[in-house]
């Protein structure tokens, strides 16, 4: 009766430890598209600002010429 019911516990143990490296290896490819859509965004904000900075140098050449 002991012998099962330390069998019983180790299968439960091996299934929870099975959920468990389940949940870690998701939340870690969750992460891991979390900060690539961070460095998505980031790296469009980077282009965003250099293309306004692009744009303002632009419109100071171009005043400098009329003027």
């Amino acid at each position: 009766m002991m012998m099962m019911m330390m069998m019983i516990m180790m299968m439960k143990m091996r299934t929870m430890m099975m959920l468990m490296m389940i949940v870690v290896v998701v939340l870690v490819v969750v992460m891991m598209m979390m900060i690539m859509m961070m460095m998505k965004m980031v790296m469009m904000m980077m282009m965003m600002m250099m293309m306004m900075i692009i744009i303002i140098i632009i419109i100071i050449i171009i005043i400098i010429i009329i003027i």
